[in-house]
């Protein structure tokens, strides 16, 4: 059984590296399509340039577009540790990003910690709060844990495409379609005050809240 881990893990990196290559271009000459209306992008730029880079947080529903918007920034991204984690991985990596590997049920400590050395060091960071396995649209407190302890702000953001697929994936992941219109709300920084327990989940259900807001704000932009 042990001599086969190697081997198995080979097998999965190399399979990841073969979705990345074939996923790749086919998302950029879909990203070269589409057209974004924006909402709230001054919250990013007032952070960066106070030199806070912030914590980003979004649903895992939103990662093709998300890619899209945020590439080349820099964006440290919590991805977690099983097949689709690597995969994943490796296709953002691609766009720009870098990833922390570790989630919810594994490996979340450590990504923590790379996190946070990495925030300290000027780059942002990004959670899909309620990955990798759900429940949808339920945050988990990592962002929040974060914000608490490192006193970089979580900066939420939602969004939505006029045209699109929906895959049938728990997260219900959203594919634009070709040529659409998408619509990227930004919200306001939230600060987290320590990380007791309390204090954590009251700006956690905050977050939920602040979400749910983007969402509707993004269909307004969108004229839905």
């Amino acid at each position: 059984m042990h001599a086969r881990e190697p081997s198995l893990r080979r097998t999965r990196r190399a399979k990841a590296a073969a979705i990345a290559i074939a996923l790749h271009p086919l998302v950029v000459t879909l990203g070269r399509t589409l057209s974004w209306r924006v909402d709230g992008a001054n919250h990013f730029h007032d952070l960066r340039r106070a030199g806070r880079p912030p914590i980003f947080a979004f649903w895992h529903g939103r990662i093709l577009p998300a890619t899209l918007y945020w590439r080349d920034r820099g964006i440290v991204v919590m991805t977690s540790e099983n097949f689709d984690g690597e995969w994943i991985a490796r296709v953002i990596g691609r766009f720009g990003y870098r990833a922390a590997r570790g989630s919810t049920s594994r490996g979340g400590s450590r990504a923590l910690v790379q996190l946070r050395r990495e925030l300290g060091s000027g780059h942002p960071a990004a959670f899909t709060v309620d990955g990798p396995r759900g429940p949808a649209r339920i945050a988990q407190p990592g962002a929040v844990w974060l914000a608490g302890a490192t006193g970089h702000p979580v900066l939420p953001f939602h969004i939505e495409a006029d045209r699109y697929w929906t895959a049938g994936s728990w997260d219900r992941t959203l594919i634009p379609k070709p040529f659409s219109s998408l619509a990227v709300a930004i919200g306001d920084p939230l600060y987290v005050a320590g990380t007791a327990e309390d204090v954590v989940e009251q700006n956690r259900r905050e977050l939920e809240t602040r979400l749910a807001g983007l969402e509707q704000k993004c269909h307004t932009l969108l004229g839905q």
